[in-house]
């Protein structure tokens, strides 16, 4: 960086600080502290207010994306202060520049998701807590006798603690801190989290499984990068392998774990299993934490006494003092895919976190993602696979239902193969799962007098009907609004029919069908209350429930040994649209809850309500021939150009004007790139054209992928400049395409 030669000393004094706010660059500080250093987070002035951020890189060194333009010294504001946490490391760092270059999006706002916990910048609530140590009083009671025998440690603990250890009143020990003879200590509020037991004896591993165990352990061991799929059919014991490697990992006393889950909310067994072999939960991490608990586990991830951590795809943006081990449970899971903001998926994220801190990344799953398995062919990543399940357990028999030939009676959504095998179920003491991806009564309800349909006011999106709630629910944005009892349009009462089914209406069927049967219906509604969902999860795994009526909730790897039947009700639904992954984002989502069935002695039964029984997803699950179906899936995308044998981006265009908009989608499709290997789709509305109250346009770009996309892109966006109040988010190898 060239100096300010008019400044003198105070050129030395320059640093480069990133600040959690969308601009493209640092901006430059001044500070009399010598020992700052890159990485510090610090208090600087910013437009009259005060706002955090991070020195980026040592003084006299350019920032990535620094600007050349240098303010002399004197004008520069200086620095407040330094916070009392440690830096983000080098690689840290390193990653929010990859995600920056990666993704396109500002530093400022990846740096945003590293710091979105204020709280733990500051210094945390203290309590205090008392020790023996002083003299003791005049007058010793039989209750007071009790409390000194019992405090024979140093540990500080609190009144009530005391009192319960030593069961007797908390008058009695505020009598003995009264006197002196207990001392306060000061202590932060936040107690430490207790470590793991990496030396508690595992399970059993099965010869297949100690062999993949092995080699997890062995890249641990190496402590370089190292990608890895652990594939195994469900039910092989994935977790129990790759726990083996958390194990190995801890025998490293700085060393920690990050554990990626799709749904950190969906996690109860998950967590159940972990405490039963490191003997305590780990730290978690996610959007339901609240904010005493979000400081207290940042900082224990920033000082490195979080040893294993378990988390949302957010997870992988906290400042880790020596990360040395990542795993992606159900790596192929779309969950992965954050969607606004900064547009990222966490499973390619995490294997560049990986990279950057030299650990190896443990990708898991029974149905592993395209791309994986490409990686893999091509020698990028190694291979653990467990082609069999645990113990006595073995997969289900899978059958399709031809609802051409076997259609449901009318009104109803069960076909008669399907409602039979319930009986025989239930008859026979078992346990039933319905699958059908839709929360809610109906998609969609209408007038039959006029017409009407409920649409929302803020998305080009039907109104769901609630009828559990009374309520008619847009599941883009949430609005929300009750339901009416006459047509809002022409004012006939008992003329709204609902239109299709959701999990609710299958429930109100089966009632009529097995009125003695005990049903559950299981959304995401329920998974807004974790404490709710683990007593359902509960229920379920006693067998005080004979048949679950769910969404994709339910594919989420639960175990319930009494299950034997699982149903869907329509295998088709995620085939329709123009997703490029449809067919396999179907065949993971199927053989993910057909894996809920048969997972002990007892064996298990799928049905498949289908109208394409040829269809190559239902051809595959019904043979149980994966690699014909993933051989034919990657010849048609190889043949294409598509990931991951091509690149694609997506820019999506939107604003609060429609026509203002429109302008900006039209000037960007007379700037589209072109030339060998580039091709550009679009402007066109999305499917999606109104979402939120904002306007919406899309545009697509496919290149070869040994193109520079992001460089395309940047020239591309530069080139079509900008409209005041248009935002152009760029999705890089987007999943959505609404």
């Amino acid at each position: 960086m060239a100096e300010d030669k008019g400044a003198g000393q105070k050129a030395d004094r320059r640093v480069h600080v990133q600040l959690p706010l969308p601009f493209d660059a640092p901006l430059d500080y001044v500070t009399d502290d010598q020992a700052l250093g890159a990485g510090d987070i610090v208090r600087v002035p910013l437009g009259g207010r005060e706002t955090v951020g991070v020195v980026w890189d040592a003084p006299g060194r350019n920032a990535p994306g620094h600007n050349s333009k240098v303010v002399p010294a004197s004008r520069l504001k200086a620095i407040i202060a330094k916070a009392d946490v440690p830096c983000l490391t080098e690689e840290t760092r390193r990653f929010v520049d990859w995600v920056v270059a990666y993704t396109l999006a500002p530093p400022g706002a990846v740096l945003r998701m590293m710091l979105n916990t204020p709280q733990a910048l500051e210094d945390p609530p203290v309590k205090t807590l008392y020790v023996k140590g002083g003299p003791l009083p005049d007058r010793m009671t039989t209750a007071r006798e009790e409390v000194m025998t019992h405090l024979v440690d140093s540990v500080p603990r609190s009144v009530r603690d005391i009192a319960e250890m030593a069961m007797v009143s908390d008058g009695v020990v505020r009598g003995l801190v009264d006197a002196g003879t207990l001392l306060p200590v000061t202590v932060s509020a936040d107690a430490p989290y207790d470590p793991p037991d990496h030396e508690i004896e595992g399970p059993q591993l099965s010869p297949g499984q100690a062999e993949a165990a092995e080699v997890l352990k062995d890249a641990v061991k190496a402590g370089e990068f190292a990608p890895i799929l652990l594939e195994g059919v469900t039910g092989s014991g994935k977790t129990e392998v790759y726990f083996e490697a958390v194990a190995e990992a801890l025998q490293d006393p700085q060393a920690q774990v990050l554990v990626l889950l799709p749904e950190i909310a969906l996690t109860s067994q998950w967590l159940e299993r972990f405490k039963s072999r490191f003997g305590v939960a780990p730290v978690m991490w996610h959007s339901d934490l609240g904010q005493a608990e979000r400081r207290r586990a940042w900082r224990a991830v920033a000082r490195g006494e979080a040893r294993v951590i378990v988390g949302a795809r957010s997870a992988l943006f906290l400042p880790f003092a020596r990360l040395r081990l990542i795993i992606v449970d159900e790596e192929h899971d779309p969950s992965y895919k954050q969607e606004e903001g900064v547009i990222y998926q966490a499973r390619d994220m995490a294997v560049v976190r990986a990279r950057l801190d030299q650990a190896p990344i443990v990708l898991a799953s029974a149905t592993p993602s395209l791309e994986t398995l490409y990686n893999v062919e091509a020698g990028r990543y190694r291979r653990a696979h467990l082609p069999d399940r645990h113990g006595e357990a073995e997969l289900p028999r899978i059958t399709a239902i031809d609802l051409r030939r076997s259609p449901p009676p009318r009104g109803r959504f069960l076909s008669p193969p399907l409602a039979d095998a319930l009986g025989r179920t239930f008859a026979d003491g078992g346990q039933a799962m319905l699958f059908l991806n839709r929360r809610g009564y109906a998609p969609l309800t209408l007038c039959r007098t006029c017409g009407h349909r409920f649409e929302c006011s803020q998305c080009s999106a039907w109104l769901v009907e609630h009828r559990y709630q009374n309520r008619l629910m847009c599941h883009h944005c949430g609005h929300q609004e009750p339901m009416p009892a006459s047509c809002p349009s022409c004012g006939t009462e008992d003329s709204l029919v609902a239109c299709g089914p959701g999990v609710e209406r299958i429930a109100e069927e089966m009632a009529e069908l097995f009125p003695e049967a005990r049903l559950m219906v299981m959304s995401s509604d329920m998974a807004q209350s974790p404490a709710r969902l683990a007593a359902a999860i509960d229920a379920i795994t006693a067998h005080e429930v004979d048949c679950v009526i769910g969404t994709q909730i339910v594919t989420k790897g639960y175990h319930f040994p009494k299950l034997t039947l699982v149903g869907v009700i329509d295998a088709d639904l995620g085939l329709a649209g123009g997703d490029l992954r449809a067919a396999e984002r179907t065949y993971q989502q199927l053989s993910q809850v057909a894996g809920r069935a048969g997972r002990e002695a007892l064996k298990g039964r799928v049905y498949l309500q289908t109208y394409m029984p040829d269809h190559p997803v239902m051809a595959a699950l019904i043979s149980g021939n994966t690699e014909a179906f993933l051989e034919e899936e990657t010849a048609a995308r190889e043949l294409q150009g598509l990931p991951p044998f091509g690149r694609l981006a997506a820019l999506v265009v939107s604003g609060e004007q429609g026509d203002v908009v429109a302008r900006m989608a039209r000037k960007l499709g007379r700037t589209a790139p072109t030339g060998e290997g580039i091709a550009a789709f679009g402007p066109a509305p999305a499917p999606l054209a109104l979402l939120r109250g904002r306007h919406r346009w899309r545009l697509l770009l496919k290149v070869a992928r040994d193109l520079p996309l992001q460089r395309i892109l940047r020239d591309w966006l530069a080139r079509a400049g900008g409209e005041k109040g248009v935002r152009v988010a760029v999705d890089i190898d987007p999943y959505s395409f609404l």
